[in-house]
């Protein structure tokens, strides 16, 4: 499965624009994405780690929580949680 993985704001000065992510699996979740890109270690590892507030969007769509199954070809964006004011 093949998805383009952009970054936003905070995360995307630490770990630039984005990225193509091609997985040898058969299904995936968002949870299991994070999961791969963490464990690439270094900058990954300390920018999507567990436990940081992040948010995700697939296909520019927010996701409500990481198990939300990807399609080959998903657009999946990470950023941190952003206020107004």
């Amino acid at each position: 499965m093949k998805f383009n993985v952009r970054y936003f704001a905070s995360v995307r000065e630490a770990l630039g624009a984005g990225e193509p992510v091609e997985l040898n699996v058969q299904a995936c979740t968002l949870a299991e994405l994070r999961d791969r890109l963490i464990a690439r270690g270094g900058r990954h590892a300390e920018v999507l780690a567990r436990g940081r507030a992040l948010r995700a969007a697939v296909n520019q769509v927010m996701a409500t929580d990481e198990s939300v199954a990807l399609a080959d070809g998903a657009e999946v964006a990470f950023f941190p949680p952003v206020t107004g004011g």
